[in-house]
């Protein structure tokens, strides 16, 4: 994976905003913090370019077009316009091959598609990937190369957005991540992350009579003739149907706020997490279970922070959970105003659907002139 980063960047009240991304390897790098969001500006997308090794020009387009009210489909228009699809050329007989993409099964189409731009080439070959639309020959092997440079540029974007500080938008191109890996649209069942499943068997799963099962948690709380009768496959199948399930991420959280009686206006809050994974027997991760992907790909987590109430980003780590523990800490600033304050923690897969986790803290911010003598000698 990339080589970590630590960007600090101001929110809307001047209070800095903590942004790093962790290599698996341990190896960190630090960027120094800004305090001038117009140097950030300036300096932003060339470092983001760099630990990426993305074009230049890529990044400015994505801080260009991204805004707060970005929804999916222009979330994928953005992310398809970027320069790193130029090469898709359109072959001869191509156009009116990109055209009926469009027209069949494509969730989201362009007005007046130009589909000798390799741009929306890009975008029709993504979007039958995530609808499972079956591809040959040349279009087919164009598209494995766009599903690979849409997982590279995602993380990217994901940095982009996160000097707006939009919590919406992060999450809508980190389930894109995840869309990406999966070869699924985010609003299809998560059991079709599942081998031999089909969309009227995941249908037939949540009219399931009595226990509705609508996730893979769902069937590992089933008994074994429960699975039969629900399923009716053959065994070999239902062994690997349970092989699988038990490779996609179980996690709970355990988090700790460090100096949490004391918190000043201001000052840093430093939030320590541990994030537990049941490996079901087994002693190590592996790679992600996604057979729609063109190569084994390694599943990390970004671990957000937000301010409960307006919803602006305020931290955020990029992690790999290959152990059955893995302890993060995120530093973000107290608001200048005392009194109760409410955030949100979210832990967001890469790779798979289904397996986020939210949950709320709250901390109580005191005036920076209440702090007690005795409370320096604690310190």
């Amino acid at each position: 994976m990339e080589m970590s980063s630590s960007l600090v960047l101001r929110g809307d009240s001047g209070a800095p905003r903590n942004h790093t991304h962790e290599a698996t390897t341990g190896e960190k790098a630090e960027i120094s913090s800004f305090s001038d969001n117009d140097i950030m500006q300036s300096l932003g997308p060339a470092l983001i370019a760099c630990k990426y090794d993305i074009s230049y020009a890529t990044v400015e387009r994505f801080g260009a077009s991204l805004t707060k009210e970005t929804k999916l489909k222009e979330c994928l228009e953005i992310l398809t316009s970027a320069d790193e699809f130029e090469q898709f050329s359109i072959r001869p007989g191509e156009e009116e091959l990109i055209r009926s993409l469009f027209i069949n099964n494509q969730r989201f189409s362009f007005d007046n598609a130009n589909c000798r731009d390799p741009h929306v080439k890009a975008n029709a070959l993504l979007q039958a990937h995530f609808s499972g639309q079956p591809l040959s020959g040349d279009l087919a092997a164009d598209q494995k190369q766009v599903v690979l440079i849409a997982s590279r540029l995602i993380p990217a974007m994901v940095d982009v957005i996160f000097f707006g500080g939009w919590l919406w938008l992060a999450n809508c191109a980190m389930k894109v991540s995840q869309m990406v890996t999966q070869g699924l649209w985010d609003c299809d069942s998560m059991l079709l992350q599942l081998p031999y499943f089909t969309k009227e068997l995941a249908q037939r799963c949540e009219d399931n009579p009595g226990t509705s099962v609508t996730s893979v948690y769902d069937f590992l709380e089933m008994e074994e003739d429960e699975w039969r009768d629900l399923l009716q496959m053959p065994d070999a199948q239902l062994f690997e149907i349970a092989k699988v399930c038990k490779r996609i991420p179980d996690i709970d959280l355990a988090l700790h706020i460090q100096n949490s009686a004391n918190i000043r206006a201001e000052e840093v809050i430093s939030l320590h997490i541990i994030i537990e994974r049941n490996l079901v027997g087994r002693t190590e991760v592996g790679p992600v279970y996604a057979p729609k992907y063109p190569k084994l790909k390694e599943e990390g987590w970004w671990v957000m922070v937000s301010d409960a109430k307006t919803n602006q980003l305020l931290a955020m780590k990029r992690v790999c959970v290959k152990r059955k523990s893995e302890k993060v800490k995120l530093d973000f600033a107290a608001p200048g105003q005392t009194g109760r304050k409410t955030y949100a923690l979210y832990v967001i897969c890469d790779s798979y659907i289904g397996c986020d986790l939210k949950h709320y803290f709250s901390v109580d911010v005191k005036s920076t002139g209440a702090r007690k003598d005795d409370d320096y000698m604690k310190e």
